[in-house]
């Protein structure tokens, strides 16, 4: 079976529609397992208690889920890349600009999270072995992000994912989780009283948040399932059990090893011993999936700019760009960059779905490549959703958040209601004349 590394914008063929339930299921399970979530989870508590954060995890779950597994149904069914597919809501030109944004934030990522393995593994290797050597980690794992994302999706699955990943991951959590609550204490741990500070509807926000931040990628690699079901509960329920999972565990290892600030989990967990310290590795490592993802959905979104581009070429030069920046940049300046860009793209999926939802949803090539150039009404409500996020909660660079302020702060966070803006006036947009606007 040829695995496609360099499938282009065009729809992917029913031969190459390969990947079932199972492969979307242990992809996106494998995606949703982060360092970077097991540390957000502790920024859950101790505001919040156990119990509080464990159900701002499980609703923003199912909630953050049920869009991601949405939007993956979506792309199932166009058999497009994600940028591509923003030409149906957008207009053929007009999906240039959620491009440009996508494949900024998506080189961006690479290089936070070649940054994240490199640094970690480099304290790992210092702790064990008293070399450091973080410049050559940050090539290795840029090497090896180049070699997965050549591989393209399929072959990502069936060579990585399903023959080494879901094994040492699988093995290296449940270590993770014992080690976390043996002579813990569970009863003491669920009894602890939260702190106070956040609620639960702001822990759900921000649960959601990060789950819905894979929506710009997702049709990248679901344009290659089998069928629509798979798409929608391979990537739901996949993304759910790990992500959810992560979540927990970071918010139980700040109560259980007492610590303080949640940039030191990582030195918490690598003090634990030697089988710590290979669970923590393991999950480090994986993390390449990541920095794959970003890597290969940004050479797909620039193929929507330029489609005559070689993706290979396209590969290898985003993965030497985020090296290269993994190495030279300081990332906590770009970070906050990162950030506004994000808040893009819970309202770009709004009006996705409303003009999915009005073309009976489903979609056929001509809903993707036969529009017109721009379709002003959706961007503007695209642009409504992303002035409503900023409103609610301003992030971006300080020039930015100072011009802004301080935000209207309703206690509802802002992802919710910049998606619900977008999507209602989408459907406005599209009630009075889908192909007008």
């Amino acid at each position: 079976m040829d695995d496609a590394p360099a499938w282009g914008i065009e729809p992917v063929p029913r031969r190459l529609q390969v990947l079932g339930l199972l492969d979307q299921g242990l992809l996106w399970g494998n995606l949703g397992v982060s360092l970077l979530v097991l540390v957000a989870g502790t920024y859950l508590v101790p505001a919040l208690s156990l119990p509080e954060a464990f159900l701002a995890i499980v609703l923003g779950s199912l909630i953050g889920n049920a869009m991601l597994g949405t939007a993956a149904l979506i792309g199932a069914d166009a058999r497009v890349p994600a940028m591509v597919l923003m030409r149906a809501p957008l207009g053929q030109h007009g999906s240039w600009a959620p491009t440009v944004l996508n494949a900024a934030q998506c080189i961006g990522w690479a290089i936070f999270e070649l940054l994240i393995i490199a640094t970690a593994v480099a304290a790992l290797s210092d702790e064990l072995f008293g070399f450091r050597g973080q410049w050559l980690w940050t090539l290795v794992f840029g090497g090896i992000a180049l070699a997965m994302a050549l591989l393209g999706p399929i072959g990502f699955v069936r060579k990585f994912v399903r023959k080494f990943a879901v094994w040492a991951v699988l093995a290296s959590l449940l270590y993770l989780t014992w080690w976390a609550l043996d002579g813990a204490g569970v009863g003491t741990l669920w009894d602890r009283a939260g702190e106070g500070g956040s609620s639960v509807l702001d822990g759900i926000d921000l649960v959601v948040a990060i789950t819905v931040s894979w929506i710009p990628l997702v049709a990248d690699y679901t344009r290659f399932a089998r069928d629509r079901v798979s798409a929608f509960w391979g990537t739901a329920a996949g993304y759910f059990l790990a992500g959810a999972w992560l979540w927990m565990l970071g918010a139980i290892l700040f109560f259980s090893r007492d610590i303080t600030d949640p940039a030191a989990l990582p030195v918490a967990v690598a003090a634990g011993g030697v089988g710590a310290i290979l669970a923590l590795l393991a999950v480090t490592v994986d993390e390449t999936d990541e920095a794959f993802a970003n890597s290969y959905s940004a050479a797909v979104s620039i193929q929507n700019l330029a489609p005559r581009l070689p993706q290979r070429a396209l590969l290898v030069a985003v993965c030497v760009t985020a090296t290269v920046g993994a190495l030279t940049i300081d990332l906590l300046s770009y970070e906050s960059f990162l950030l506004m860009l994000g808040s893009f793209f819970v309202p770009l999926f709004g009006v996705l779905l409303a003009d999915w939802l009005a073309a009976g949803a489903r979609y056929g090539e001509r809903d993707v490549f036969s529009g017109p150039a721009v379709r002003w009404g959706m961007l503007a409500a695209w642009i409504a959703g992303f002035a409503v996020y900023q409103w609610l909660h301003p992030v971006g660079p300080s020039w930015w958040t100072d011009a802004i302020g301080e935000g209207a702060d309703l206690g509802i966070g802002a992802t919710l209601p910049s998606f619900v803006v977008s999507l209602a006036l989408g459907l406005g947009v599209a009630t009075l004349g889908r192909r007008r606007f």
